[in-house]
């Protein structure tokens, strides 16, 4: 049957009525979810306004309409959303040094979004907008305040998580205002490659540091709170390549002396590894058991690591940080430097120098790659970037190839010109020689 805007039509016998019509110069057919006549007329008449409308965003409207979705949001005022946030069942529950984090982001965008207009923005002339309630809230504010945080000395990582914790926020107070999370968008993020440009990374010890390291530990030169233990984790983190966490908390019921082997459920992914005893290792756990009191292999330097303050947030992970980060400035290396544009400093050289260095180690003795990550416990980045050598010698082939030009191993023609030295020596070698020129056929 025509209608003066479309048509109305049963598909099948007793099946349910549909409306055909042109929405926006496209063919369109609703279901209109009924069998009986007269009250497909009835939602026909409901739909007539969609079809006769001339843009998009007046067939939404028509549509929100429709559904219901037009409601008028409650007044919240943006320095009474947090207590509201904090009481709803929805809301995030981390650890209580979490929530506060949260609390600090959400206050600094109240901060921001209610703040009088500054002679900073007016002389820069920066985007203003200045809001007192939620629904207020759009995602052009959302937008000034990312942009604001983009000019302050933080890292990308920080500026993300903030806005990742007022997303949740906002989603949890979807009564008080209309249409999306204004956080919602992705361009509020900033992203990793914003600091690329920044070339410090993290470093490994060479051998020679490492056994710095442990020289100044059993040096009476300095002091240090529970030395002796920290001189133990640092030879776990060496000989296992584990992060301070797993070294620190180490408990003897994962220790198998006997088999000489040690078995750690690491903290940070929950993967369970199982790692043979380097000889260093075991002669400094059997040295461990003179003090064992408890579970700990490190009880003094576990209590302290898991001290909490009032709130319940670990505080001693950081006391044990700052006692293996003077270690090695015993040694003469700085390790934190300053970066431009960001106000923390960046570390180069820390206890996680440890795991950098197990895995160059491993690298440069030929350990397959596979065998590192059972025993680093992860798909890690760390194998990623010792393990990029691999491929060098396929690569100067190719060039070679394309260049019209004869690979040659570089190491090997070293020890072909170092042979080729010894030969042409006249007389009789002396026993260092002949010694150093078997032990260069042989390599």
């Amino acid at each position: 049957m025509k209608l003066a805007a479309g048509s109305i039509r049963r598909k099948r016998t007793n099946g349910c009525f549909t409306y055909r019509c042109q929405v926006n110069g496209r063919r369109t057919e609703i279901s209109l979810q009924t069998k009986d006549y007269h009250e497909a007329l009835k939602k026909v008449a409901d739909l007539v306004p969609i079809a006769q409308a001339q843009t998009a965003e007046v067939v939404a409207a028509h549509v929100n309409q429709a559904r219901g979705f037009v409601r008028q949001a409650d007044d919240l005022p943006l320095e009474e959303a947090w207590d509201k946030y904090i009481r709803h069942p929805d809301r995030a529950m981390p650890q209580i040094h979490e929530i506060l984090s949260y609390q600090a982001s959400f206050s600094e965008f109240v901060e921001f979004a209610t703040r009088p207009v500054t002679e900073e923005e007016l002389r820069h002339r920066i985007p203003h907008t200045r809001v007192q309630l939620v629904k207020e809230v759009t995602p052009t504010v959302a937008l000034e305040f990312a942009e604001y945080l983009r000019r302050l000395p933080i890292a990308v990582d920080t500026h993300n998580r903030k806005i990742r914790r007022i997303r949740k926020v906002f989603s949890v107070l979807n009564d008080y205002y209309i249409g999306d999370n204004p956080f919602r968008a992705k361009s509020l993020f900033r992203k990793p490659r914003e600091e690329q440009n920044s070339i410090i990374r993290r470093q490994a010890f060479t051998k020679e540091e490492e056994n710095r390291l442990l020289e100044e530990l059993r040096s009476p030169a300095h002091r240090l709170m529970n030395k002796e233990e920290i001189r133990i984790v640092y030879i776990i983190g060496m000989y296992t390549g584990q992060r301070l966490k797993d070294c620190v908390l180490l408990q003897w019921q994962n220790v198998d002396l006997i088999h000489r082997r040690i078995y750690v459920k690491q903290f940070k992914t929950g993967k369970e590894v199982s790692i043979p005893l380097a000889v260093q290792l075991y002669d400094a756990l059997m040295e461990a058991q003179k003090w064992k009191c408890d579970q700990y292999v490190c009880p003094k330097t576990a209590a302290r690591y898991n001290k909490t303050d009032a709130y319940g947030k670990n505080v001693g992970n950081n006391l044990i940080d700052i006692d293996v980060v003077r270690v090695i400035r015993w040694i003469g290396l700085e390790p934190s430097v300053s970066v431009p544009g960001r106000k923390k400093k960046m570390t180069v050289y820390g206890f996680h120098s440890l795991r950098h260095s197990f895995a160059s180690f491993c690298a440069e003795a030929g350990v397959p790659k596979a065998v590192l990550l059972s025993i680093l416990g992860t798909e890690s980045e760390i194998a990623d970037k010792y393990y990029t050598h691999v491929g060098n010698e396929a690569q100067e082939k190719a060039i070679a190839a394309i260049s019209g030009t004869t690979f040659e191993n570089s190491d090997k023609t070293k020890l072909h010109k170092a042979l080729e030295f010894i030969d042409q020596i006249n007389g009789p070698l002396p026993g260092c020689m002949l010694q150093l020129r078997e032990i260069l056929m042989g390599a």
